[in-house]
């Protein structure tokens, strides 16, 4: 299998247009990153995903039809190799324990640094292609 190098194709989900707008602002203001595709809740993720194969899928907990929390079984189950970031407002350790028990391989609290969201994505990425 070849190495993949950037730029890498992000998939991002997140059902406040907002925090959308602004991850695509931030993180393709980053060379090596690139919007694959935007979600509003878990199932259009998982359906995107599936038609973009992303690099990278970076999902909000809490969202309508289809919460990260399902949204992450389903990409892992279809996607396994796939490293899922769950970025969310909820930082309690039940929903993180949880997040992981689902297969996600990051659990980031909105609360924290920009900065922690973009190296927790080039770690991951950097492994996957190791």
């Amino acid at each position: 299998m070849r190495a993949h190098h950037p730029p890498y194709s992000i998939l991002i989900a997140d059902d406040n247009v907002h925090v959308r707008k602004a991850l695509v602002q931030l993180l393709t203001s980053e060379s090596d990153f690139q919007i694959c595709g935007e979600a509003k809740n878990g199932q259009e993720a998982v359906e995107k995903a599936e038609r973009l194969h992303p690099d990278l899928i970076i999902l909000d907990f809490s969202m309508p039809f289809m919460n990260g929390l399902e949204a992450a079984q389903e990409l892992k189950r279809l996607m396994p190799a796939v490293p899922v970031i769950m970025y969310t407002g909820f930082s309690d350790s039940f929903v993180k324990g949880q997040a992981l028990k689902a297969g996600v391989s990051a659990f980031i609290s909105k609360a924290q640094d920009f900065a922690t969201l973009v190296s927790t994505a080039r770690a991951l990425l950097s492994q996957k292609a190791a």
